[in-house]
């Protein structure tokens, strides 16, 4: 890891703080050779004083016991119909599984116990068949989690609940992480599975509420039973109030860290609330645009700017902000005998291309040229014409358009660059 990634991650401490992470992880994951990786990533998290709630499925190990015994059960993923053989091999696999998770944060030296948080009720008769072990969530004692959580101590919460008469029933661990961050009011919750996130062509890396329900609506056909619920719950939990839900692929080294302390993550999420915004830069946003163009000014892409150049014209100055993290910026400087704008330094960390940030600010300054009442934008470029003409409607045109001024320093420069003009429409 190297010191920018550090820097990075002490960006995210002060916001995460004392925050609540519900983390739900699939049997397969707990199975999966990169496992032990994940038990020292929860435990990073907990050394920077996030809470940690873990729920576990135990599908993969139910499987592997059935044929282990040559028990026929009913269903391995605890969704459909659990008969009382079935309960049984899922009790012995569940509490073999929480063992093992206990065992992993004792290494670590995190406390941590098992819970029977989760209160449930038969599932019942649906479309005319008894499900009969099979349990809905009914309620989560929410102030036995607190009191755990108060003390330090990672509640495990099993695929298992109980009723007031102490009868187990077999829920499903998506569906009662779900719940379970709900009613903690989680800042995440974060589903560790098989699966890498939501692609539509390419991963979609950021999803609204309301662009993930949208997409459930047109291609839930399109992806596997287990994903389409796990992205579903993600959904239910942002509509009720947990500010961030989040699908990962736990196979993969460090995903769980890069996801959460990253802007552009490896997964998917999907967010409750505003997560991009653009916003006037600040005198504290210098250093952060300078680092943020650094590159494209060593490839002569960008004009070099000072610290005091920035700060002597910053309120001409906009970033654009994934997750509070600035992504991407851009200037305005207006002449206003002109009525005319110059659009100046755009610039989109590589981390965050081809995602239309770079839209969305040139179409920001055509609203903002509009209500500064000016009638056209100019851009000067030497190697980003093209994508000036095709995505931002500028046309080339002689220097002669520049206001005097800037025609001066344009002459001066001898950067030989391509003068791009666009009208702005009221």
């Amino acid at each position: 890891m190297s010191v920018a990634d550090l820097r990075g991650i002490l960006t995210y401490v002060p916001r995460f703080r004392e925050k609540i992470f519900v983390v739900a992880m699939d049997g397969s994951i707990i199975a999966h050779e990169n496992f032990p990786n994940i038990l020292l990533d929860l435990a990073v998290l907990r050394s920077l004083n996030i809470h940690l709630v873990l729920v576990h499925g135990a599908g993969h190990q139910v499987k592997e016991l059935a044929q282990k015994t040559g028990v026929t059960i009913s269903n391995h993923h605890g969704i459909g119909v659990t008969d009382e053989e079935t309960l049984n091999v899922s009790m012995t696999a569940a509490n073999r599984v929480t063992h093992e998770i206990l065992e992993g944060l004792s290494s670590s030296d995190i406390r941590a116990c098992c819970t029977n948080a989760v209160i449930a009720h038969p599932y019942g008769i649906v479309q005319g068949v008894n499900h009969q072990y099979t349990g809905r969530v009914e309620r989560v004692d929410v102030g036995f989690l607190h009191q755990l959580l108060e003390k330090d101590i990672v509640p495990v919460i099993p695929p298992l609940g109980f009723d007031g008469d102490g009868k187990t029933y077999r829920v499903n661990s998506d569906g009662v992480a779900q719940k379970v961050a709900e009613v903690l009011k989680a800042n995440k919750l974060i589903y560790i599975s098989e699966y890498a996130g939501i692609s539509n062509g390419k991963k979609l890396m950021q999803l609204s509420v309301s662009e993930a329900e949208d997409y459930l609506k047109k291609k839930r056909s399109e992806l596997p039973l287990e994903l389409s619920l796990k992205f579903e719950h993600c959904v239910k939990a942002c509509m009720n109030g947990v500010s961030r839900s989040h699908l990962i692929d736990g196979r993969i080294d460090e995903a769980l860290l890069s996801e959460v302390f990253s802007a552009e993550g490896v997964g998917t999420m999907i967010y409750a609330n505003e997560y991009q915004a653009i916003r006037q830069a600040k005198k504290k946003d210098v250093r952060a645009i300078q680092t943020l163009i650094r590159n494209s000014v060593q490839a002569e892409e960008l004009v070099k700017r000072t610290r005091q150049s920035i700060l002597a014209q910053i309120d001409d100055y906009y970033v654009f902000e994934t997750d509070r993290t600035i992504v991407g910026c851009v200037a305005i400087h207006t002449y206003p005998e002109q009525q005319v704008g110059e659009m100046a330094c755009l610039f989109v960390s590589s981390n965050n291309e081809n995602q239309g940030i770079g839209g969305k600010l040139m179409r920001f300054l055509d609203t903002l040229a509009r209500e500064k009442g000016l009638k056209a934008l100019f851009a000067l470029s030497t190697q980003a014409f093209n994508y000036f003409s095709q995505k931002g409607g500028f046309k080339e045109v002689p220097s002669d358009y520049l206001p005097a001024i800037r025609r001066e320093k344009f002459d001066q420069s001898g950067r030989n660059s391509k003068i791009l003009w666009k009208e702005i429409q009221p």
